[in-house]
């Protein structure tokens, strides 16, 4: 598997955008938020586009991002936490660079996540903690998996360095 990419995979408010920054940074790669480029593309935000259109429409951006990201080398990506989730794009992160899965915790993530309506799949509280669930499997297919509830940003870091150095 090709090492000079990787992959952040997880469930949403799992810290990926953050660790992304801070990883970038520590290797000078360029970091990509798979999100934050739907986001630019449509000029609005992700739960706009959810409620305005509905979340099929919403991965078939994800989808377009991830394929456009696909010819990038020495970066850092930031995926949604849908986007591992889907098995074909599983199969073309996992092709393409080192995957790495930020497990945090359920009660962990409802801590992290704001309550103002900007993760829309966070609304109804049963049926995020069965989406949690159901995604579990699919993260479990990454490369690598960092215990990421109460580990300090630079720690995780750190640990990606010696992986990627080995």
């Amino acid at each position: 598997m090709p090492t000079d990419k990787v992959y952040l995979v997880g469930f949403m408010g799992a810290g990926k955008s953050t660790l992304a920054r801070r990883l970038g940074a520590r290797l000078d790669w360029r970091v990509e938020d798979v999100d934050e480029r739907i986001e630019a593309r449509e000029g609005r935000s992700v739960a706009a586009i959810f409620a305005s259109q509905g979340e099929p429409y919403f991965r078939q951006l994800e989808r377009r991002v991830l394929l456009d990201l696909l010819p990038l080398r020495h970066v850092v990506v930031a995926t949604g936490g849908g986007t591992f989730a889907d098995p074909d794009n599983r199969v073309l992160i996992n092709r393409d660079g080192l995957s790495v899965w930020l497990d945090v915790p359920l009660a962990g993530i409802v801590e992290r996540l704001p309550a103002d309506g900007r993760r829309p799949l966070a609304t109804d509280r049963a049926q995020f903690e069965r989406l949690y669930d159901a995604r579990r499997t699919a993260y479990e297919q990454a490369h690598v998996h960092l215990d990421a509830g109460d580990r300090a940003v630079d720690a995780l870091v750190e640990q990606l360095l010696d992986r990627l150095e080995a």
